[in-house]
């Protein structure tokens, strides 16, 4: 057996990110009140967790003692669980728990969880994938058009394509930042694709460009590696997307790991993990940016004066994997000028299931 079969070393750096799946939980209320939750991490094998292990804890309790319902979850499968699709699952409880939560109350979300600590929410525009440069400084010039004050890279190249792939993926950044010019922030994310030998050679040739961070340069678990980038004061370093829960933050921030913390509400464990997280960063005075968009991410901005901005996805194919939010539910508000406004009249996360594009997806009830 080829043990490396499955590994893509593909010139694409963002190769591994394909997925085509996500996992809809639904909790429901003797009193008819219905929370919905969802999960895209490994969703076909997150189900059978939610089904065979949590939903037992869980069923005939009541949805206010929320610590007791995921302190439950937690301790019940922390011999196997902890990280990846366990806290996946939890998370996805989790949200549809504060769904039930703010419906009851009949406010949203972040009402919940302090208030309005913004007017609106500045967003940037996360998306400008490697392509042809003149179709990557089209798509970035819409986004400059549209009022966005900061946008999202991705680089296209990593250390199989050696000093020719470093030239490209400074050419990338290049053609962007001479698009939108020095008054818009750019991100530019490896998606763990990189060696710490490669990002250190990358990090002098990217410096000129003013990147307002560098996101998951190498894979999560190598926190000193981190460190050791953030510590050459280059460029501001992010992560914690594929991190999960206040203990995995602590280790990340007691390590002086990143510059911004990027945890995402569907894996980290939920609201409930979330907000700890969200305190944590803050006595480590590290800003909190939630991965990905989609309204779980922007309840927790709102209500965080920590968390500055959000991200989101401009609404394009389903060819990359996030766009499938926007598919499956209905709710999520369209910015204007850069920025993005939750109703105080919308009770819970403010999200329903979508029937428009139903016929397009394969449903599997369990």
């Amino acid at each position: 057996m080829d043990l490396l079969a499955g590994i893509d070393s593909s010139r694409d750096t963002m190769a591994p990110f394909r997925f085509h799946e996500w996992l809809v939980v639904e909790v429901e209320c003797d009193n008819g009140l219905v929370g919905t939750g969802n999960a895209a991490l490994a969703p076909s094998v997150a189900q059978k967790v939610v089904n065979h292990f949590l939903a037992p804890l869980v069923i005939g309790a009541d949805p206010w003692d929320y610590e007791l319902l995921w302190q439950r979850m937690y301790r019940s499968t922390v011999a196997w669980g902890r990280k990846g699709v366990a806290m996946a699952a939890i998370s996805a409880v989790d949200l549809a728990v504060w769904d039930i939560l703010g419906k009851a109350a009949r406010q949203p979300v972040f009402k919940l969880l302090g208030g309005r600590l913004k007017e609106k929410i500045p967003v940037y525009a996360s998306k400008l994938y490697s392509q042809p440069l003149d179709s990557l400084a089209a798509e970035a010039e819409k986004y400059r058009r549209q009022g966005f004050q900061a946008v999202k890279m991705r680089f296209g190249w990593g250390p199989a394509d050696g000093a020719t792939g470093m030239r490209r993926n400074v050419d990338l950044v290049k053609t962007v930042r001479d698009v939108v010019g020095d008054d818009v922030d750019i991100m530019a994310e490896a998606y763990m694709g990189w060696t710490m030998e490669y990002a250190r050679r990358m990090l002098p040739l990217l410096s000129p460009f003013n990147l307002r961070w560098l996101e998951e340069p190498v894979l999560p678990d190598h926190i000193n590696n981190y460190a050791e980038l953030r510590a050459l004061g280059d460029i501001p370093i992010s992560g914690g997307e594929h991190e999960f829960t206040l203990h995995g933050f602590q280790q990340l921030l007691d390590a002086g790991a990143v510059d911004v913390v990027q945890y995402d509400t569907n894996r980290v464990g939920g609201i409930t993990a979330a907000r700890k997280v969200n305190a944590l960063a803050a006595a480590h005075g590290v800003p909190v940016i939630p991965h990905a968009g989609q309204m779980h991410n922007y309840h927790l901005v709102m209500s965080d004066l920590n968390c500055p901005m959000a991200e989101y996805f401009p609404v394009h194919g389903v060819e990359i994997g996030n766009e499938l939010f926007y598919y499956l539910f209905d709710g999520d508000p369209e910015p204007q000028d850069g920025f993005l406004q939750l109703s105080d009249d919308v009770p819970g996360l403010g999200i329903s299931i979508s029937t428009a594009h139903a016929g397009n997806f394969d449903i599997v009830e369990e």
